[in-house]
């Protein structure tokens, strides 16, 4: 790519309707706004199906637009049309994920570590997946939230065991103000439940009454997070606001690419896992510099906009 310092970058970002993979390529696409100036069009791929554009060599999603220097996604959906773009118009590819087609297809492919990644193409690992946040206002001292995520594909659920860490929590730590949400997957009985709790040290804020804005806002304002290991999303964005994590136990079903993610945070002490045993009060510390989008930019402007490297050597985990 040859796009002088003076000129925008032109960034096409195509999404595929899904709130995660939309907010890690606005924290990379943020990330380069800060850094340089850019121009980005968000294109929605849908449920469009873009093998027949990739035969045809037409990708209508793109016209009338500028001519991109960097077309990216994140998504399963968004693979065959980053190269039906691609083909059509020009531009370098990047995907913000583990691709479910081989990585050598991109021009660049920004993969979690914890996703062990091992193949070839030109491949930038990350510590976790990118998020928009980034370190501002100002974290109160005696300011905490915690977040509760529900079952999934790699966590059990043990809403008795979650329940009596965060009254261990509130009753550790009586100077500290939390407020507390939770999220599409969890259970109603464990929200009747939290409903049921009496703390002055406690708001509960419930992933129904909250909006898009929410967590950053509450992050920016806090000085630590506890959040429940299974929302590792949260995890990566807590960290990257600068705020000190501890993670609530849940059960592990089998050890898994998001308990791998958990368990390097907690060997390199980034973050701190909820010990009934000791007093959690003085434990959590941010952690300064992991903003990941930041990195991630850095490294495409000093190392990878003005030529792709020749040869794609194997990366190895």
């Amino acid at each position: 790519m040859n796009t002088p310092i003076d000129n925008p970058i032109i960034i096409w970002r195509l999404l595929d309707g899904k709130p995660g993979h939309q907010n890690q390529t606005l924290g990379l696409i943020n990330a380069l706004k800060r850094r340089q100036s850019c121009q980005s069009y968000d294109i929605y791929v849908g449920k469009n199906d873009a093998l027949i554009p990739i035969l045809s060599a037409s990708w209508p999603l793109g016209s009338g637009l500028p001519l991109p220097d960097i077309i990216m996604g994140a998504g399963h959906r968004t693979h065959l049309h980053l190269l039906a773009a691609k083909r059509v118009y020009g531009g370098k590819t990047i995907v913000l994920m583990k691709p479910s087609l081989p990585a050598s297809l991109f021009d660049l492919c920004f993969i979690p570590e914890h996703d062990n990644y091992q193949g070839y193409g030109n491949v930038v690992a990350t510590k976790g997946v990118l998020n928009p946040l980034h370190y501002q206002g100002e974290h109160r001292a005696n300011q905490s939230v915690i977040m509760i995520g529900g079952p999934s594909r790699h966590h059990q659920w043990d809403g008795e065991q979650l329940l009596s860490q965060i009254t261990t929590l509130l009753q550790q730590n009586t100077n500290i103000n939390y407020i507390l949400t939770t999220s599409r997957r969890t259970p109603t009985e464990f929200t009747d439940a939290l409903k049921q709790l009496s703390f002055d040290n406690l708001t509960n804020c419930l992933f129904a009454d909250t909006s898009s804005d929410w967590v950053a806002e509450q992050l920016a304002r806090s000085s630590t997070a506890w959040i429940t290991e299974d929302s590792v999303s949260m995890i990566y964005e807590a960290l990257t606001a600068r705020v000190g994590v501890g993670i609530l136990s849940m059960p592990i079903k089998q050890e898994n690419r998001v308990s791998r993610g958990v368990k390097k945070l907690l060997d390199n002490n980034f973050i701190v896992r909820f010990d009934k045993q000791r007093d959690n009060k003085n434990v959590l510390k941010p952690i300064a510099g992991f903003i990941e989008a930041d990195r991630c930019a850095d490294w495409m402007l000093t190392q990878w906009m003005e030529e792709l490297p020749e040869a794609i050597e194997p990366v190895m985990a």
